[in-house]
């Protein structure tokens, strides 16, 4: 077999396999260098799995709730530890064999090993450095080895890692990262989660509802610094009923690890200091993009505080270079990755595809209540000197929330108060990562408040309240 391709992405990620996919679509001989898991972090250790956790949790909530519903549940609730694990890892698992059926359908080369772009249009291939991380997930068969690969086009996607701050380095035991916060041994009592962006805030979610006291510590103000501030302080509310304890503008200065438990020093920012022990802590506070050993620095190509710089179509100021998904930056997300690599090699076939609108990218969080957003916040939206209306809809006045038994949540929209243009959507609630697409899709077609209020919602919906929301903005609310 030729080890000539058109096209290589470094990296099987949501990025990378999209792209790639997308690349064989097109024509592109297409090969894959992977060093660990196809699907990424995002598969393997992120999104998918601890969607699998949260939703054992949701499980259990409910059941402790039964009587709520009319229900009767007897004898205690409990849960088993090893079992809600090993039914997210199952779950990772067959979508990681799924990844690996895509790539032989699309006759997609896979090449198992860490890359190097020796020179432009080259890669070279060395066996993998690590192990991957579990034993269910080998190099698939079939899969090329490590040597020298060619290729005209070469995106990097090699995505990013958990920050480490210096002296509360993660050893696996007493403090972790998102790896071993999913695959705990045993389940702790007590744990103290470092950091409050939607890594974090939704492990504080999942333990806590398991029964561990939880605290938080955030060193900014606000808990989910990038949500919009009314929805962040609605959901720290709804956190806080339910037992999290928070702490913002502090943070953890020392940690001493005892023999089954962690004690941090937690100052705040007047000074003051206390200490905090739980049986472990979790660091989230951040990632860093995984550029080391890939030969960028060599070849000259653009950093910016640790991320490649690209431009809207996935370029970078090397020619036959190009890097998608975390590795190019924030919005640190895997819709946002696999979109960038859609763009990207439609770009290398010449279609001329939309560059990426980052302000159009939706996040999600999947902690109780769930929080969504996109676009613009009011207070990003001000800054910018726009005039605004602002609407807002809460769950007490929708009928279906009611009828779920979920009635404390808040959608939130902002206009343009000149044009009508819709500048940002934020939710906070049951279900609200279903609905924000809603709000995604008008932002994209670039609708008016006049359309979005001509709209017909069904009825009996989460749904309605989007509508409300927008009548809100412009007097015009219903239901409240």
């Amino acid at each position: 077999m030729s080890n000539a391709y058109d096209i290589i992405i470094i990296g099987g990620g949501p990025g990378g396999y999209v792209a790639a996919i997308r690349a064989a679509q097109l024509g592109f001989k297409t090969a894959v260098v992977e060093r660990e898991h196809l699907g990424g972090i995002c598969l393997n250790w992120g999104c998918i799995p601890t969607k699998a956790l949260l939703r054992s949790a949701e499980i259990f909530h409910y059941a402790q709730h039964a009587k709520d519903y009319g229900l009767i549940i007897e004898g205690k609730i409990s849960f088993d530890p090893a079992a809600v694990v090993q039914r997210s890892r199952g779950v990772s698992g067959r979508l990681n064999g799924g990844i690996g059926f895509l790539m032989k359908k699309n006759k997609i080369d896979v090449i198992w090993g860490e890359a190097t772009i020796t020179k432009v249009g080259e890669v070279s291939v060395a066996a993998p450095k690590k192990k991957p991380m579990e034993p269910q997930h080998p190099a698939p068969k079939g899969v090329l080895p490590a040597g020298t690969y060619s290729a005209k086009h070469i995106v990097v996607a090699t995505g990013a890692r958990p920050r480490v701050l210096p002296g509360i380095e993660p050893d696996g035991n007493l403090i972790w990262t998102y790896f071993e916060a999913m695959v705990p041994k045993a389940f702790p009592k007590s744990l103290i989660v470092m950091g409050s962006g939607a890594i974090g805030i939704e492990f504080a979610s999942f333990y806590r509802t398991m029964g561990a006291e939880v605290t938080v510590v955030e060193v900014l103000p606000q808990i989910m610094p990038v949500e919009d501030a009314e929805i962040s302080g609605f959901a720290r509310k709804r956190f806080e009923k339910a037992g999290i304890k928070i702490m913002t503008s502090t943070k953890v200065t020392k940690v001493e690890k005892g023999k089954d438990s962690v004690t941090c020093t937690i100052e705040d920012e007047k000074g003051a200091k206390q200490t905090l022990t739980a049986d472990r802590l979790i660091s989230a506070v951040g990632v860093v993009c995984n550029t080391e050993n890939l030969g960028l620095e060599k070849l000259g190509v653009k950093m910016d505080r640790g991320a490649i710089v690209t431009d809207g179509l996935g370029r970078t100021n090397v020619t036959g270079v190009y890097a998608i998904g975390d590795v190019a930056g924030p919005p640190m997300l895997a819709h946002k990755a696999e979109h960038e690599g859609v763009i990207c090699v439609e770009a290398i076939k010449g279609l001329h595809p939309h560059a990426m609108e980052k302000t159009m990218i939706p996040g999600c969080t999947y902690c109780h209540p769930q929080v969504a957003s996109v676009g613009l916040t009011e207070a990003k939206a001000k800054e910018q000197g726009l005039a605004v209306k602002v609407g807002r809809f809460p769950f007490t006045g929708n009928g279906k929330a009611i009828a779920l038994g979920e009635p404390e949540g808040l959608v939130k929209t902002i206009f343009d108060a000149k044009t009508g243009k819709l500048l940002g959507a934020h939710m906070v609630g049951a279900e609200v990562t279903e609905l924000i697409q809603g709000f995604v899709v008008a932002m994209n077609c670039e609708t008016t408040e006049e359309e979005l209020i001509h709209t017909v919602f069904p009825h009996p919906t989460l749904s309605e309240m989007m509508h409300e929301a927008v009548l809100d903005a412009y007097g015009r609310v219903i239901h409240t």
